[in-house]
């Protein structure tokens, strides 16, 4: 992480910290504990939500394959412009809340998973909900959603929605982190 990475995620935090969500960007071993419940070895397409300063993306990129399709979502203007310099194969976007017709138009179907890094309870219900929605949606059957969070609070929303597999608590990073390992539920096919 540069220093010029840490003064723009303070200065988007400064700018809107309900959007932002912290002080500082992700620790290295948040970023771990996200990305190393994935199932790289068949890893079609994946997405994440609020990629900040990537680092996050960082350790996508060192697991997805040359095949490996990738989605960046950051709605901060500058974190995107020096998102997609730094990962010119992946590609970025401004608005989470357009993750389907996104993917769509780029010929992907559903996703294999989904990161996220969204203070998700900092946001109005209403768009929780669409997230939450846009997420189910673009996920394949048994998909992953793994996403960080500072409180379990989104527990009780996420278990509507998704089979909850792990939460996992990450004490080494400011403010310490909660994994959820989360898998879109199967439809039960008619037999």
């Amino acid at each position: 992480m540069t220093l010029n990475e840490n003064l723009i995620f303070l200065r988007s935090f400064i700018q809107s910290p309900k959007r932002v969500g912290s002080l500082m960007p992700s620790s290295r071993f948040l970023a771990n504990a996200m990305v190393k419940h994935a199932p790289w070895h068949d890893m079609k397409a994946a997405a994440e939500l609020g990629s900040g300063t990537g680092a996050i993306t960082r350790q996508i990129q060192a697991r997805a394959t040359e095949a490996t399709k990738v989605f960046l979502f950051e709605m901060d203007a500058a974190m995107r412009n020096n998102l997609q310099a730094e990962y010119p194969r992946f590609t970025c976007h401004a608005d989470a809340t357009h993750l389907v017709e996104t993917i769509q138009q780029a010929n992907v179907e559903q996703l294999d998973c989904i990161f996220s890094g969204l203070p998700f309870f900092n946001f109005e219900r209403k768009l929780r909900d669409a997230l939450v929605e846009q997420i189910h949606s673009a996920l394949k059957p048994g998909g992953q959603f793994i996403a960080f969070q500072y409180s379990l609070q989104m527990k009780k929303q996420l278990t509507e929605t998704f089979v909850i597999d792990k939460v996992e608590f990450v004490p080494l990073n400011f403010p310490p982190a909660f994994v959820y390992v989360c898998r879109k539920r199967e439809i039960n096919k008619l037999q």
